[in-house]
């Protein structure tokens, strides 16, 4: 294999979330989030588990920028707890909160790490979602006055701005599905809370921009490539209204002022929620785009689903990660080809790619995870191609830092480079963290 090459200015990092690793669940005047609530809940979480300690990031977030350092991280995207600037969601700043993530980008910046912020990944105030959440038209005016309060206080020295982490997940998976809080299986809210997120994210980036301190501002988004179960007509159209759901819902309205068609009937915007107005409203000319990609999906055409006409296809004897998730490089440079084809011009920034699998450090200390090495080999090499063919990709942040509470999976799935023991909090660069430091040292790989 030829030597894999990236430019001098490329903006390697690590990703992390807020509720995944920061603990603190109720310290120094932080709000309950509806992950608080949701996790606290009997049977939503395996193993009972919760976010209330995690990674105790709050409290070692020295210690976890010593390790960044220590793996030559170029840039660390983070997110911000809502609730812990504003408790109720709205209302008075929340100093003890702000300082907090005054100190952390601080402490970046002294050790020459590039801050990446997202604003948003999924820990709404719960006080906000007693009002209805994101199915509630108000939370856009409450959603871009913390986006301004966060670029007003923190963009002198914070350029990148990410508005959204995977909007689809909180609201499609989380309205509608009801595998996320607030746990709800209704159809029709969820595609108005969809509506609705756009509609705050187009507020937020017009509000950040106003500020003057935000000069870099984009969003990140849930991405797979759909591949068509077969070369047939109808597979291929399968896909492609996959691909407008999952990958571009929330992409193709600000950027062409237009949704998508998903529904094998065509869009009723009614159906969603849209307001005279509302269209240009949704529009911001995002400053950059974000992926979050981890697999792809094989999607065949299905009479018998009503609404999008497609069924997803498990590919057998497929390579899988812990999570289930097929391992497939080629899903990452397609994906950027197509997001660069379909939106030239804008920058793109890998802002999530990882695996999960549980090595555990052996009785010398060393997690000796191979398959994670393989994993990033693959996908980076991907982006290096893409890159080659003319994507504008000017960063890559890996999923993740440091095992962490996964979600509704808890502390059951590792997607870590460096591993955690949960009981003592110690942490241990993995193997992969390693080859990981050694990429960014030399700025690729053979």
């Amino acid at each position: 294999m030829p030597r894999v090459n990236f430019p001098p200015d490329f903006l390697w990092g690590t990703a992390t979330a807020s509720y995944q690793i920061e603990g603190a669940w109720d310290e120094d005047g932080k709000g309950e989030s509806i992950w608080d609530r949701f996790s606290h809940a009997e049977g939503n979480v395996r193993n009972g588990d919760t976010g209330d300690v995690a990674c105790d990031h709050y409290h070692r977030y020295k210690e976890d920028v010593a390790l960044m350092k220590e793996l030559g991280l170029r840039g660390y995207r983070f997110s911000i707890g809502w609730p812990r600037i504003f408790p109720s969601g709205k209302g008075a700043v929340n100093s003890k909160g702000l300082d907090f993530y005054n100190r952390l980008v601080d402490e970046l910046l002294a050790a020459n790490i590039e801050p990446l912020i997202t604003l948003y990944h999924w820990d709404l105030p719960m006080a906000l979602q007693d009002q209805g959440g994101w199915a509630n038209r108000e939370i856009v005016e409450h959603f871009s006055h913390y986006a301004g309060t966060m670029a007003e206080a923190l963009g002198d020295r914070v350029k990148h701005w990410v508005i959204f982490n995977e909007p689809a997940v909180f609201t499609l998976a989380a309205y509608i599905a009801g595998i996320h809080p607030p746990g709800l299986r209704d159809g029709a809210l969820g595609m108005r809370a969809s509506h609705i997120a756009n509609l705050a994210q187009a507020e937020a980036f017009r509000v950040m921009k106003a500020t003057g301190k935000a000069s870099n501002v984009g969003t990140t988004l849930s991405m797979s490539s759909a591949y068509p179960a077969s070369d047939g007509e109808e597979d291929r159209a399968a896909a492609e209204r996959f691909h407008a759901l999952t990958n571009v819902w929330f992409l193709e309205p600000l950027l062409k002022g237009t949704y998508p068609q998903p529904f094998v009937r065509p869009l009723d915007p009614a159906r969603i929620g849209v307001l005279d107005g509302d269209m240009e409203k949704v529009r911001a000319d995002l400053d950059f785009i974000g992926i979050n990609l981890y697999t792809r999906a094989v999607v065949a055409h299905d009479e018998g689903e009503i609404q999008r006409g497609l069924r997803e296809v498990r590919v057998q004897d497929a390579e899988r990660t812990e999570m289930g998730w097929e391992v497939y490089p080629e899903s990452l440079y397609s994906m950027i080809k197509r997001i660069a084809a379909d939106y030239p011009g804008k920058p793109i920034y890998v802002t999530e790619n990882g695996c999960s699998y549980s090595d555990a450090p052996d009785a010398n200390g060393v997690v000796d995870d191979g398959r994670r090495i393989d994993y990033y080999r693959g996908y980076i090499g991907g982006v290096a191609r893409a890159m080659t063919e003319g994507a504008p990709v000017k960063g890559y942040f890996a999923w993740t830092l440091m095992d962490n509470f996964e979600w509704t999976f808890g502390y059951s799935q590792r997607f870590g480079l460096v591993y955690v023991d949960h009981a003592t909090q110690q942490r241990t660069i993995k193997n992969s963290g390693l080859w990981y430091r050694d990429l960014i040292a030399d700025n690729g790989f053979d």
